[in-house]
Formats: structure tokens, C-alpha cells, sequence
């Protein structure tokens, strides 16, 4: 992610087109039609303050971050998984989808001082290079892997990351790829790594206000109903935060006191 050129429409040389169905390159096409124009309102990344809070607040210089919006993450988005981050302290974060986020998530990790560790997974393995070579520079710890999409999930359409030995327990989920380019539905199979969450495992999927992602959010919530999902509209482009239900359950009982005690 070193570029500062501003953020086209399509992340950066989608993989796995070709090897698309008959009947997925005509959805993909007809759905192009109802979800441009969230594409349009995703090419905001946030205001310029947003911005420089965010790099104040993780300590890091005025030209850390490439321009934001549309593919790539916006602040709201970042500003949430510096949140968890300081909130949650993982153990282990894995990421779906490399660029921004990463620097974001390796920077808020590095400062809490735990010695977690970050996992990031990317279909464009010139890409996974460039933000290997760009972390390098800040000295950040961060395993990054080229995950090529040859892998079908179940039932869910397009190709998904072949990821060869994930952490077996995740505390952390951030799902910002494969992109939309793929398939419309193609992030449902993230899926397929919600049993390693650990017990107090958080899921954030980017994107959340777009049809494709709103469909697969309805399909995770009936799927899985040990894990809550909540959409937050704060960004330009939506985020959905999952947790599961025993930790959401306890954050509200530990609430019960402080209100007690206020009135």
C-alpha cells in the first residue's frame, strides 16, 4: 500500500476472474448494477481530521497512510480496530485482505505492548511484497502470506483464499477481501475460520453497507447464533462487528453495577 495515487473502483488486479462460472459472471454483472452506486459513496476515506487523529493516535508520521476509500480501508474502519485492539489486546489477529489495515493493526498491536502476533493473507502476491517491503520500514513484526483464491467453500460462490495452516485460535478476524470483484458473496466463506475464534474472538468485516455484504451478514447471524453481530453505520461504507454471545452477555452483566451505582 505505499501508493498515494488516488483509489480507483477495482482493487488492485483482481484474481481468480477468469476461473468464474458462466452463471457467476452474469450475476456479477447484474448485481454491478444495483451496488454501484455504494461503490461511488465508498470512494471517501474520511475526513482529513479523522486521518490525523488516527496517525497521532498510533504515533506515526503525516504520510504514513496512502489515500483511503473505496478497495482500501476508510478511518472509521480504522479507527474501530484500534479500538479492539486497545480494548481486547489479542493474542493473535488475522487479516483477510492486506494494505492499510495492516499497517493500522501492526502499529496498535505493537503499542500494546502484549507481543501479539498478526497473520495477514492476500490474493496478488507482487501486492503481499510491496506491503511486506513497506512494513520493513516501520520495523513492524507481521507474517504475510500470499493466499491464492483456488479454494471453493461449501456453498458460498467465487474463490476463496487457499490458506495453508491458519492459527488455530483467532482473537482477532478483520475481513476486508477477497475483493467484490470475485463474487458479490465471495467474503461469506470467511466463514470457514469462525470455529477457531477463541472465546473472546472478535469478527470485522469492512464493507458492511454494501447489498453483496448485508446478505452475507444475514446468512452468518442465522448460521451462527453463538456470535453477535452488530452493524455499525459511522463510516462511508459500513462495518459489521461480531462477538461472541457469552462475551457480549458478560460486558452487559459487568454494566449492571456501574448503572446501580449511578442512580
Amino acid at each position: 500500500m505505499t501508493s498515494r495515487e488516488l483509489t480507483p473502483l477495482l482493487s488492485i488486479a483482481p484474481e481468480a476472474t477468469q476461473n468464474k462460472t458462466l452463471r457467476e459472471q452474469l450475476f456479477q454483472v447484474a448485481f454491478s448494477l444495483v451496488q454501484w452506486p455504494w461503490l461511488l459513496r465508498s470512494l471517501h476515506g474520511g475526513s482529513r481530521a479523522s486521518k490525523d487523529a488516527l496517525l497521532n493516535r498510533l504515533d506515526l508520521g503525516a504520510g504514513a497512510l496512502p489515500h483511503l476509500g473505496s478497495w482500501k480501508a476508510d478511518t472509521y474502519l480504522l479507527h474501530r480496530i484500534v479500538d479492539l485492539i486497545e480494548e481486547n489486546k489479542p493474542r493473535v489477529i488475522v487479516e483477510l485482505g492486506c494494505g492499510a489495515t495492516t499497517l493500522v493493526l501492526a502499529k496498535a498491536l505493537a503499542l500494546t505492548g502484549s507481543g501479539g502476533k498478526l497473520y495477514s493473507y492476500d490474493q496478488n502476491a507482487s501486492f503481499v511484497a510491496e506491503v511486506e517491503a513497506w512494513l520493513a520500514t516501520y520495523r513492524l513484526p507481521v507474517r504475510l502470506q500470499h493466499a491464492p483464491l483456488t479454494f471453493r467453500a461449501c456453498d458460498w460462490p467465487g474463490q476463496w483464499y487457499q490458506i495453508d495452516e491458519p492459527p488455530e485460535e483467532i482473537d482477532l478476524l478483520v475481513i476486508d477481501g477477497p475483493p467484490w470483484a470475485i463474487h458479490p458473496f465471495v467474503r461469506g466463506a470467511a466463514e470457514v475460520l469462525f470455529s477457531r475464534l477463541s472465546s473472546t474472538g472478535v469478527i470485522v468485516l469492512d464493507d458492511a453497507a454494501r447489498p453483496g455484504e448485508r446478505y452475507i451478514a444475514r446468512r452468518w447471524k442465522q448460521r451462527w447464533p453463538d456470535i453477535a453481530f452488530q452493524y455499525e453505520g459511522g463510516g462511508a461504507k459500513g462495518t459489521l462487528i461480531g462477538r461472541k454471545r457469552e462475551q457480549t452477555n458478560s460486558a452487559a452483566r459487568s454494566e449492571i453495577p456501574n448503572r446501580l451505582a449511578a442512580e
